[in-house]
């Protein structure tokens, strides 16, 4: 930790990645704390992962043209909310069933980026910090793009919060009382696909859908109000990513794994010790 602390003040790059790690836990709490009271982390799951379609779809463009602005954060983007979108409406209007589609996207989505991310330059290289995460290589550029996602889930959570708590809470009595519920979770869906691009350049594709599901999870075992839960579970994975990063620094382990170890140990300890105390009450 002492040598995390020292190269802090020394190093840009570590500088960028803790930036990037509190403001990622801005979105995650919020938008992790509606994944979980919904009950939609599979859900999630399969738009966290057509995120590697987009980003090596990217990658490969950038290999061939010269676009300086073009980040595989941009690709990340595009494709996280195209299949939002796609699954929300494969939820809300198809007959198909849903696991199937999600299981196809998720599946699709993987093997275009692969694919895409193979046909590139590096591909090993780009391979692994796409999938795992590579925080210590974020940039100026990349924390103004992360910082625009951020403002954007907090405005449009601040403005809809009463629709997306009564879909989330009460989807029929949310209907009942004339609230167009499929926008609102298309619109939740859309959120859940931005906070995925936030998570995405701390742990990586494979392990964003932890972060995204575990401090939350963890908070709701500290209380039943859903405000209470968005910052119990914004200082949690602001805390867990703060001690992952320092962690890993020193041996020079990978910062994502590290982070999700930490994350899914609190989480097995607080339900451990909540309900051994809840079985004492009986």
């Amino acid at each position: 930790m002492a040598e995390f602390l020292k190269a802090l003040g020394d190093y840009t790059f570590l500088q960028n990645a803790l930036a990037a790690v509190f403001l990622s836990a801005v979105a995650a709490g919020i938008v992790g704390s509606f994944v979980v009271v919904r009950r939609i982390t599979y859900l999630a799951g399969g738009i966290a992962h057509c995120v590697l379609g987009g980003m090596g779809a990217v990658q490969y463009i950038k290999s061939g043209y010269d676009i300086p602005w073009l980040t595989p954060l941009h690709g990340a983007l595009i494709a996280a909310v195209l299949a939002a979108v796609l699954v929300g409406a494969v939820s809300l209007k198809a007959k198909e069933r849903e696991d199937t589609v999600i299981s196809g996207l998720w599946a699709i989505g993987m093997a275009g980026g692969i694919l895409f991310l193979a046909a590139a330059p590096g591909y090993n290289q780009n391979l692994m910090s796409f999938l795992l995460g590579n925080i210590l290589m974020v940039s100026r550029t990349d924390l103004w793009f992360l910082a625009g996602l951020d403002l954007a889930v907090l405005i449009i959570v601040l403005i809809d919060y009463k629709q997306l708590f009564a879909v989330c809470f009460d989807e029929e009595f949310a209907r009942t009382r004339g609230i167009n519920t499929g926008f609102h979770y298309l619109l939740l869906l859309s959120l859940i696909a931005v906070t995925v691009v936030l998570l995405v350049t701390v742990v990586g594709v494979v392990m964003v859908i932890a972060l995204l599901s575990l401090p939350a999870a963890t908070a709701s075992r500290f209380t039943k109000t859903l405000p209470v839960m968005i910052i119990v579970s914004m200082l949690l994975t602001a805390t867990e990513s703060v001690s992952g990063l320092a962690i890993s620094y020193g041996p020079d382990l990978p910062a994502g794994a590290i982070i999700v170890l930490l994350a899914g140990l609190v989480y097995i300890s607080v339900v451990g010790t909540t309900t051994i105390l809840k079985g004492f009450k009986y």
